[in-house]
């Protein structure tokens, strides 16, 4: 498949475990895990954070396959989840520093290029997390207040 604006084309990232089960040497129990999670979330860590760490640090390949559930619905349960989805909140750091980037280079026209780009993938996104219930209906991105967003 290619991607969104360059119109290349290439591997995706990792692979995913075969297995449906989990695997005969993992030592951890799903309960176990599960707190892990939970600490490393009250910790401040984003739930993509915390499958690299998990999968780095702890040895356990998919969290889903061991718990039985995501991370994320773990940490819904928990009431752990941020307002924003890790993504939004990424593109619209990602916009932050392209802003601030512009403000110093006026004629990087390569930069204002991204910063539409980018832009452009945040109302994409809001529209479908809007569709979804994952945002309110009158949520807005707003470039002026979009540093209060992301903290």
């Amino acid at each position: 498949m290619a991607r969104m604006h360059s119109r290349k084309r290439g591997k995706s990232g990792s692979i995913r475990p075969v297995g449906r089960r989990a695997p005969a040497w993992m030592t951890r129990s799903a309960k176990e895990i599960e707190h892990l999670i939970v600490k490393l979330a009250k910790e401040g860590k984003s739930a993509p954070e915390i499958g690299i760490l998990l999968r780095d640090n702890y040895g356990v390949p998919s969290v889903k396959i061991v718990a039985g559930k995501s991370i994320s619905d773990l940490l819904k349960e928990h009431n752990l989840m941020p307002k924003l989805p890790f993504d939004m909140t990424s593109l619209i750091g990602k916009a932050i520093l392209l802003r601030k980037h512009l403000e110093e280079n006026r004629q990087d026209m390569a930069a204002l290029r991204g910063l539409q780009l980018t832009e452009s993938k945040i109302k994409r996104l809001m529209k479908y997390y809007k569709k979804t219930g994952k945002l309110p209906q009158d949520w807005k991105y707003d470039p002026k207040t979009a540093s209060l967003l992301v903290q």
